[in-house]
């Protein structure tokens, strides 16, 4: 395949084109960019299958075999669905809603802080943290 990469347009004797999209986020340097490609599905002289991926008109090697950063040259890329690389992006440059001013705070009574830390149990799972597995196995001091 490294023979006609660089080609540019669809490669004549194609049996069918398929569009697909994917996102990519560098697990080394957090670089995150989106690519579309077609996917031509072609048949060679001796009757086997083959598929040429094209972006931007150029033949490239398949996405899914061996991704890399177009920023540090990284092989540590995860491959996402369309539009994961988009909607972080929107959501970091989307402006946050200022909360109102806070007006006067009263102390709690010991039962209505007892109270009220039952009531969050009860709203919120319980997050496990390694200290509360390990509690149970820990010297008490004397």
């Amino acid at each position: 395949m490294s023979e006609i990469a660089g080609q540019t347009g669809l490669r004549a004797g194609a049996t069918a084109v398929v569009n697909e999209s994917y996102s990519f986020a560098c697990m080394r340097c957090g670089h995150g960019w989106e690519q579309s490609y077609e996917i031509e599905h072609h048949t060679d002289a001796a009757g086997h299958e083959f598929v040429l991926y094209v972006a931007d008109g150029k033949v490239v090697p398949s996405p899914l075999s061996k991704p890399e950063c177009h920023n540090c040259d990284s092989h540590v890329v995860r491959i996402m669905r369309p539009g994961r690389v988009a909607s972080a992006r929107d959501a970091a440059h989307r402006p946050r809603p200022v909360p109102p001013p806070a007006g006067p705070v009263e102390a709690p009574t010991a039962g209505a802080e007892a109270a009220a830390t039952a009531a969050q149990e009860q709203r919120e799972p319980h997050h496990w943290h390694l200290s509360d597995l390990l509690h149970p196995f820990q010297r008490k001091a004397s």
